[in-house]
């Protein structure tokens, strides 16, 4: 009998996770390759430098954590830095669970891209810098409610920070997205080669605040967009993508095309909240192709600026917001120009501005 009672109070002892600690000196691809299953966390702590020549793939983890601890880490010009490799879309949704946590890594050099994540849920990059990668900074696929906060981003090749739905076989604009994802204090300091500061592609709620872009002459601060196939000769179709918060954004330098790209389906809502220009605009502040645009807080609007619509009836409402930014007097209007609105490489068929969608209210003196 009490041999019994003691079997049966024998319970086995849960699985601990480990700490590992990438040695001075190793390529670090080389090491996550071999890291151990038990590891739920790998900390950069027995160098200030580390290099990894080629990708740094991160395996499955309910979640792993990376705690840079400061460390600069030098990429080799055709590493992809942190990254999965994700065969398709059942691939990509068997593994959509797996959770990582980018800590305090001092600066990320060099490289194709300094995090490439896919398919992943929850995960995060925090206090962590990247500085020249040729492709993009921090590229986001399928990375459902993800956070990025005091992130910065300095003379990025081509693109800063992307969040955008997966491209690999099986995957659309509709079944991979990276929904619900935030950025927050994170600043991109723009190249002379640098495109888009910000690109958020078919991806649903996803909000930014706090977010600056700034350096030399960008293509683009924000690139928002939900066409299916990339083409951007016609408005937005996406029927998943619903909406789009933009708060407290500061931009310091010009851009070559525009400031904020907007081409998102009809009945997706974009809030554009306290957006501040700092140097004179020579290219919209807005493009505006579709979608319900919501502009409000803007306590600044020299009457240079404008908006571009490339749809004849744009659907934009305009709050609390400088008196420049306006409609202008009726008398001063012509076919393609009011105010601060102008019809600009205008979509076939549409020839002539209508304000009749058009709403500003509650004027700032």
């Amino acid at each position: 009998m009490m041999v019994a009672l003691a079997a049966a109070m024998v319970v086995a002892a849960p699985a601990e996770g480990k700490e590992y600690v990438v040695p001075a000196g190793q390529d670090v691809g080389q090491f996550f390759a071999a890291l151990p299953e038990d590891a739920t966390c790998v900390v950069f702590s027995a160098a200030a430098e580390y290099r990894s020549n080629g990708d740094i793939l991160l395996p499955d983890r309910q979640m792993l954590i990376i705690d840079g601890r400061g460390c600069k880490l030098l990429l080799g010009t055709a590493s992809n830095g942190f990254t999965r490799a994700v065969i398709d879309q059942k691939d990509a949704d068997r593994r959509i669970a797996n959770r990582y946590v980018f800590r305090d890594l001092g600066s990320v050099e060099g490289g194709r891209k300094g995090i490439d994540l896919k398919a992943t849920l929850g995960s995060s990059i925090t206090d962590c810098r990247f500085k020249g990668q040729t492709e993009a900074a921090i590229d986001l696929r399928f990375c459902l409610m993800a956070r990025l906060q005091n992130v910065l981003v300095t003379a990025p090749g081509a693109l800063g920070i992307v969040v955008r739905q997966g491209d690999w076989p099986g995957a659309s604009a509709v079944n991979s997205q990276s929904n619900s994802t935030v950025l927050e204090q994170c600043r991109v300091f723009c190249s002379k080669t640098t495109t888009n500061a910000f690109t958020v592609l078919n991806s649903g709620g996803v909000r930014m605040s706090d977010c600056i872009a700034e350096g030399a002459t960008a293509q683009c601060d924000l690139f928002l967009s939900a066409t299916m196939d990339g083409d951007e000769s016609r408005m937005a179709r996406n029927p998943v993508v619903k909406s789009f918060t933009l708060e407290n954004f500061h931009v310091e330098h010009r851009t070559e095309r525009q400031s904020i790209y907007v081409n998102m389906p009809p009945k997706a809502t974009v809030v554009l909240r306290n957006v501040y220009w700092n140097i004179p605009l020579t290219n919209p502040a807005v493009r505006y192709t579709m979608g319900q645009l919501n502009i409000s807080d803007i306590g600044w609007w020299n009457p240079d600026f404008r908006i571009a619509t490339r749809v004849s009836a744009p659907r934009i409402n305009v709050t609390r917001s400088h008196n420049a930014l306006n409609t202008g007097e009726k008398s001063g209007h012509t076919p393609q120009r009011a105010g601060s609105f102008v019809l600009e490489e205008a979509l076939p068929d549409n020839d002539r501005l209508s304000l009749s969608y058009i709403r500003i209210t509650e004027v700032s003196m």
